[in-house]
């Protein structure tokens, strides 16, 4: 069900919430207790960001050694104009909020063009979007925005069916999904694409260990502050007792899976306390908390993964130091 956002100066934002109520405390008490009482501990990444997170996160973007971000945006200022074109798009759909420099190349390329109607960003956080779209339709008086909240892992009947559409999932968040989860991840798009409609996706590419796992361990220590932050998380919203003086980041590159892995290593043997779920977690000297994957792709791998969801690449392109590669792909 659409509805118009309270928050917009006029009609042209409407909200439309696939989810319907959530309960955020029990999804978090439920992932938690899962994850810490499996074979392996670990959180999922997306309580990473709560205000504190979502700054950090920011601020390692700006890092010498995160190269994802200015890679990517490198490739859509050369060719967002060419995207656009190849699909003739009126539309873009955007899976999370992204960036709004990301999003305003492609936009701003639609505009350029003459073809500009529509903006349709879908995440799990009607919040996180909220501002960005009364902004954007006051930057582009042409544009209509329709915010989906709704999970990714399932089709959507996206907005602006019959119109062309460009569907964007950028920032290489793909590498977070496992490889199951990112092949029906595909399957649902391929799903949701008309003919017309092409999907611009990022991968972070396979290169040197010692680069890769740079970015995810700054040496201002940005990622390691991030990533102990998930503890505060849990220590706040489920009343846990976790010292983060007693846990240190972990970052590693796995060449056999192409992934790089985040932990925190608990550095003394110690029990923890969850008070929300009555839970005592014990630790060891060196276990830790697996708490990201990034999987890594090689032009061979995305092109394999895109065509087990039904999808085929019409468009490659990288930075100049081929260290990141955006696709444009279609429905085969």
């Amino acid at each position: 069900m659409e509805r118009p956002s309270a928050a917009a100066a006029d009609d042209r934002v409407v909200v439309r919430n696939v989810l319907g109520p959530r309960d955020r405390h029990a999804e978090l008490a439920r992932d938690v207790r899962d994850g810490l009482t499996g074979p392996v501990k670990e959180i999922p990444p997306k309580y990473f960001y709560d205000a504190r997170g979502s700054d950090l996160f920011e601020r390692i973007t700006a890092q010498p050694e995160y190269y994802p971000t200015r890679a990517e945006t490198e490739i859509l200022e050369l060719h967002a104009a060419d995207f656009v074109s190849d699909v003739g798009a009126h539309v873009l759909v955007e899976y999370g909020s992204g960036s709004s420099t990301k999003t305003r190349l492609l936009l701003d390329a639609m505009h350029a063009q003459g073809t500009l109607e529509g903006y349709a960003p879908v995440d799990v956080s009607e919040d996180a979007v909220h501002a960005a779209a009364d902004l954007l339709v006051s930057e582009y008086p042409e544009l209509q925005v329709v915010i989906v909240v709704a999970d990714f892992d399932a089709p959507l009947d996206l907005s602006f069916a019959g119109r062309p559409r460009l569907i964007a999932f950028l920032g290489s968040t793909i590498g977070n999904f496992t490889p199951e989860a990112a092949r029906r991840f595909m399957v649902c798009v391929a799903e949701e694409l008309e003919p017309g409609d092409g999907f611009l996706i990022g991968f972070d590419l396979v290169k040197d260990a010692r680069e890769l796992e740079a970015a995810y361990d700054d040496a201002a220590g940005v990622t390691a502050a991030f990533n102990l932050n998930l503890l505060s998380v849990l220590n706040r919203e489920l009343h846990a007792d976790f010292d983060e003086r007693t846990f240190r980041h972990r970052a590693f590159y796995d060449a056999g899976r192409a992934r790089i892995e985040m932990h925190l290593v608990s550095e003394i043997a110690q029990s923890v306390r969850i008070a929300d779920l009555d839970l005592e977690v014990r630790f060891e000297a060196g276990e830790s908390i697996r708490t990201e994957l990034s999987h890594k792709y090689t032009p061979e791998s995305a092109r394999g993964l895109l065509e087990a969801g039904g999808l085929r690449i019409r468009r490659w392109e990288t930075d100049g130091s081929a260290r990141f590669a955006v696709a444009l792909a279609e429905r085969r």
